[in-house]
């Protein structure tokens, strides 16, 4: 159920994307954002669709949201990539936006990726109320800028050449914004569309992306770099701290599946109809990419 539902949200929000960009012409900073929003798993966006239905949201008003975190997600990945940032060459097996194009057109696609997202939550076919909309769009601008993954992001820079590596503690703060914050929002949008208790989904994507990290920092060792799409190893041979690097590889493993109990029982409000979700953290776990 989980691949099938994790494929069909792919494709809904593939399409959606292609929708919301055609009008933008074919200019090469257009284009950009296009190469950038290609592929992936989609598992943000996944996760504002499911968290719609366990609240009887209709698909048609939960694709805008679901749209716009993957815009959000491009933006920072497309910046990531960056000479400045993490300097990578790949990313999707693919090469990344300014080695195919060129520093400047890279900068202004994630630009303009980040404002479409936000042009995606405002618009009216996300719901009749404002107020829901305004909440979506404030939330989204917390969970993305200085308080969250902008947040994490200069602080892992930071780490780069600090003399003293960070501490567990530390780089679990880290993480919770670099890639939690993110999370967090796409699981909670559709209680906050539906005016619900967004406590048991802030509890669950807040599990689910720790373990996503940790999962990657294993995936950076022990994983296949044509299945992962990026260069691997790169921490390591920085001598960055990780949760590998700090836990062990078996106690790091260990750490995951904990985390993936964690959001097990998080769902228990939902009972069955959140099964999806459940099979979704199993699969943080077990990906290979």
């Amino acid at each position: 159920m989980f691949q099938s539902r994790l494929q069909d949200a792919a494709l809904a929000v593939e399409t959606h994307l292609n929708d919301v960009m055609r009008e933008m012409g074919d200019l090469p900073v257009v284009e950009a954002m296009r190469y950038a929003t290609a592929g992936g798993k989609r598992l943000r966006a996944f996760l504002v669709l499911e968290s719609a239905r366990l609240h009887d949201v209709a698909a048609s008003q939960a694709i805008w949201p679901a749209t716009a975190i993957e815009a959000m997600h491009a933006y920072s990945l497309v910046h990531d990539d960056l000479p400045c940032m993490d300097d990578d060459d790949l990313r999707r097996g693919l090469p990344t936006v300014h080695v195919k194009w060129d520093y400047a057109t890279a900068v202004l696609a994630g630009d303009a990726l980040q404002t479409l997202a936000f042009e995606c939550v405002a618009h009216p076919d996300v719901s009749e109320s404002g107020a829901v909309r305004a909440d979506l769009a404030l939330t989204l601008a917390r969970a993305a800028g200085a308080q969250g993954m902008v947040l994490g992001q200069a602080l892992d820079m930071a780490a780069e050449t600090s003399p003293v590596p960070l501490t567990l503690d530390e780089i679990t703060a880290l993480q919770a914004g670099k890639t939690g914050a993110l999370f967090a929002w796409s699981a909670t949008a559709g209680a906050r569309m539906a005016g619900a208790d967004i406590a048991p989904l802030l509890t669950y994507a807040q599990a689910l992306g720790l373990a996503f990290q940790i999962w990657d920092d294993v995936l950076d060792i022990e994983g296949d770099a044509q299945k992962v799409g990026k260069t691997l190893g790169k921490d390591e041979k920085a001598g960055k701290a990780t949760f590998v690097s700090l836990l062990g590889m078996d106690a790091a493993k260990s750490r995951a599946r904990d985390l993936v109990d964690t959001c097990a029982r998080a769902l228990d409000p939902y009972g069955s109809k959140a099964d999806t979700l459940r099979e979704a953290a199993r699969f943080v776990i077990a990906r290979d990419s």
